[in-house]
């Protein structure tokens, strides 16, 4: 899994406290250009690029500093390299602590329509082109990553994690994953990634 596609996860996969506003709407968003993508793009190369050390020895930790601007840039004018169809003007905010909070506009009629249900099920009420808000915690050890959900808004009404799970299944399957990503699965990272620090407005990788 890409490192960008971690990042755009969270606008998906986490969100804010209940009984207040969405974290990702309280942020203030940082302005950001097509250099910052570009940027973005380069660092990125070099990291997937990088051969991770051979079993059993070590290296001194590589650290290549990626910026929230540089994040968001990268998402809005590359995004249609990384983000699936119908989920679109995401924004990442960096927050620290390994805390990210995003927020983006999910086509929620493609998971209803996407199989049969029953009256009950709860993706019967979704509808249309809404904001998904989110905030949680990225964990890394030894080159094993994990989200940690916190909790999560669709259109401003928080949600439970069951149903959060299945726009994640759906938007992240494919052919080689039918089932998509699990909010519970850990996973690793290519180029050898060991650690990725979320430090405020920007974030740390570490090879």
């Amino acid at each position: 899994m890409k490192p960008v596609f971690v990042l755009a996860c969270a606008c998906l996969c986490m969100a804010a406290a209940p009984q207040s506003p969405p974290e990702a709407l309280r942020q203030t968003r940082l302005p950001f250009t097509e250099a910052d993508g570009d940027r973005f793009a380069v660092k990125y190369a070099a990291v997937v690029g990088r051969t991770p050390v051979p079993a059993g020895q070590r290296r001194n930790p590589i650290k290549t500093v990626v910026t929230e601007a540089e994040i968001n840039g990268y998402l809005r004018y590359r995004g249609k390299d990384v983000l699936p169809v119908g989920v679109v003007e995401p924004y990442v905010f960096t927050l620290g602590s390994g805390r990210l909070s995003g927020v983006a506009t999910v086509d929620l009629d493609a998971v209803r329509l996407s199989k049969s249900r029953g009256m009950l099920d709860p993706v019967q009420l979704l509808r249309g082109r809404v904001p998904v808000t989110a905030t949680g915690v990225l964990r890394s050890k030894d080159g094993e990553f994990r989200f940690d959900l916190e909790s999560a808004t669709v259109a401003g009404l928080e949600v439970p994690k069951s149903l959060l799970q299945e726009l994640v299944s759906y938007y992240t399957r494919s052919a080689a994953n039918p089932d998509g990503y699990s909010l519970d699965a850990p996973f690793a990272l290519a180029g050898g990634i060991r650690e990725i620090t979320v430090e405020s407005k920007r974030a740390v990788i570490i090879q």
